[in-house]
């Protein structure tokens, strides 16, 4: 089968074996796939998981048709259309583990919408509801807002009964679009003003909740706009993996001060993540009121254009890869 490795002479288009379910494993045949910050990372020398063996194949997200079903696999037939979340799902088939596998039922959404909504709508209600503990009323501030996953955040965010959304980011033409995800206020994330502006928008008390994509030397910053006793969720460094933190200022306030990643949880606390994002907001994406915007979509064999689109942050939400 055709699948995008990564090797000592970088991203290419390789044929490789057909991958064979485990017991708690479906194989898909896979349609579309959805590109993450962490495939690029991937190819940058970050892990984040791929198929056992010499080979390294992309891809953390991808949906289709399940074709194969494991002996410990339970709700899941041949014929199910799935939503998956895994390694290795760059290729014409990918294996999954069940628990992780989302079926799609009757629900109308194309193939490349249902490649990359899973990973933003598990990540962001795992850091504003679950992390979070944000409550209809409250107030948000989403940092790095025009990301795929700051998107989702704005509408999360706005469909759990935000009395205040805040988006920032750096990019201009990007941060005119934030209000048509659910941002009240889009600020500049590179003009120091932002601090200021929060609290006049918050009458000085600051946000409920801080999702913060961004960490570095914005931490401070962060802890500044959040409230007394607020939380600030930690769950991107795109600004940087360290810096100075203010003890006092985190002391002073009360705040609850959170990291999170995938990368280190087991397979239970995965599948509790999938299933309460899914609780709370699957009927909304089902009727378009929460959507993964898709910036643009390459074939699996471009996978190298795409990735290089995404390192010059020329994309504007998700980019998918569509398998023939």
């Amino acid at each position: 089968m055709k699948a995008i490795t990564l090797g000592e002479f970088g991203v290419k288009l390789s044929e490789i074996d057909l991958p064979s379910p485990k017991s708690s494993q479906v194989l898909v045949k896979v349609r579309a796939c959805g590109m993450n910050r962490s495939d690029l990372l991937e190819t940058q020398g970050q892990s984040f998981g791929h198929l056992s063996g010499d080979t390294k194949v992309l891809g953390g997200e991808f949906a289709g048709e399940v074709v194969e079903v494991g002996s410990e696999v339970k709700g899941l037939v041949v014929g199910d259309k799935v939503m998956c979340r895994g390694g290795s799902g760059w290729a014409e088939y990918a294996v999954a583990n069940w628990r992780r596998a989302e079926p799609m039922g009757d629900a109308d959404i194309s193939w490349e919408q249902a490649a990359c909504v899973q990973g933003a709508l598990q990540t962001m209600h795992d850091a504003i509801v679950t992390n979070g503990r944000f409550k209809s009323g409250q107030t948000a501030l989403i940092q790095g807002a025009s990301s795929g996953a700051g998107l989702m955040g704005l509408q999360i965010a706005r469909a759990m009964g935000a009395k205040l959304v805040i988006g920032t980011s750096g990019n201009a033409e990007r941060r005119a679009r934030l209000s048509e995800f659910g941002a009240d206020i889009a600020l500049d994330s590179s003009d120091e003003g932002w601090v200021e502006q929060v609290l006049e928008a918050t009458d000085g008390n600051g946000v409920d909740v801080t999702v913060d994509m961004l960490s570095g030397d914005f931490v401070n910053r962060n802890m500044q706009v959040t409230a007394v006793y607020g939380r600030v969720i930690n769950i991107g460094r795109l600004a940087g993996m360290s810096t100075e933190f203010n003890c006092d200022l985190h002391a002073a306030r009360r705040l609850h001060y959170i990291g999170t990643t995938g990368r280190s949880r087991s397979m239970d606390e995965h599948a509790e993540v999938r299933r309460r994002a899914n609780e709370d907001l699957w009927d909304a994406v089902v009727r378009g009121k929460i959507a993964s915007p898709i910036d643009k979509i390459f074939p699996l064999e471009e996978a190298a254009t795409a990735l290089a689109r995404m390192n010059a942050s020329e994309h504007f939400g998700k980019i998918v890869l569509k398998v023939q």
